[in-house]
């Protein structure tokens, strides 16, 4: 594993935040390819990929919908792809395996537990909308339960792992952690383990300190020395966190789908500004980014050149 190095990982899109946010999220394929290699260019090792309807926006998963900025990332980077099966809480998990399961990326985000999935706050901060779909989809997130069940966690696990595809565990609180742990216990995923604890959405756990650390310290005993830890928060709360993990050896996740902001009242007009930050912070502490390569080697990854785009 290399030796003081951090990865940055860097979320182009997501299907949280929506279009009259902020003019600057990506969602045409032209943005999100665009976007995705600005961060690659400022220090991103990986891309962590939605897609997006190129007219109102909203989320959308086929394995077509990806294809096209897919392609362009390839040819112009070496950058790592991390396909999303997170995609919408809205989304059946067969739908949402699909695009991983036909393109078969080095990585693949996979949530580790079912959740109440609360949007909806945004609201009380966003009051016009471009789009129907967008204060509709926020609203009823106040009655979403976000299903990853056993059986659909097992469902993707069978699916991508004969792909050699590998995986960024999403874990939003403590339970998360131990069906992971499960599935490690019933070999079913094999470690380096790539955890992605996140912090900061209504119905996780939060992004204060304690909090953080409580998630480190049951990762690490459950888990020892077979895993990778990296964070991502929510909101203000993004580069805080960061800049915690990164000094007690972790690696980062920034990017507009997690947070629209660069700090206080100022929007981030590109992934690469917050990728940019982050990484400022991390060599800030002595620190030194991964690149795509060695995010290969401390992850163990297949390589770009085993994937099928």
């Amino acid at each position: 594993m290399a030796t003081n190095k951090v990865i940055i990982s860097c979320a182009i899109t997501g299907s949280i935040h929506t279009p009259s946010m902020s003019p600057y999220l990506p969602v045409t394929a032209a943005e999100i390819a665009d976007s995705a290699l600005g961060a690659a260019e400022a220090g991103a090792a990986i891309v962590h990929l939605h897609a997006r309807d190129p007219v109102d926006g909203h989320p959308v998963h086929t394995p077509e919908d990806f294809t096209p900025f897919l392609e362009v990332i390839k040819q112009r980077s070496d950058v790592v792809v991390n396909i999303t099966t997170g995609a919408s809480p809205y989304m059946p998990v067969e739908y949402r395996v699909k695009p991983a399961e036909t393109l078969q990326p080095e990585v693949a985000s996979l949530n580790m537990g079912s959740m109440n999935f609360g949007l909806f706050p945004m609201l009380k901060r966003f009051k016009e909308f471009k789009h129907a779909w967008e204060p509709e989809m926020l609203e009823a997130s106040y009655d979403l339960v976000f299903r990853n069940s056993f059986k659909d966690i097992r469902y993707a696990l069978d699916t991508l792992n004969k792909t050699g595809t590998r995986y960024e565990f999403e874990c939003y609180d403590t339970a998360h952690l131990h069906n992971l742990y499960y599935f490690w216990q019933e070999g079913l995923v094999e470690g380096p383990l790539f955890i992605q604890t996140c912090f900061g959405l209504l119905g996780g756990i939060g992004s204060h300190p304690d909090e953080v650390m409580h998630m480190k310290r049951t990762a690490d005993r459950l888990f020892g020395d077979n895993y990778r830890w990296s964070v991502l928060a929510a909101g203000a709360a993004q580069m805080k966190v960061a800049a915690m993990a990164a000094s007690m050896g972790g690696h980062v996740r920034v990017g507009l789908e997690d947070s629209l902001w660069l700090g206080k009242g100022e929007l981030a007009q590109t992934n690469a500004a917050q990728v940019t930050r982050v990484r400022q912070i991390i060599e800030g502490l002595g620190l030194s980014i991964a690149t795509p390569d060695e995010a290969r080697d401390i992850l163990s990854l297949k390589g770009g050149d085993k994937v099928a785009f």
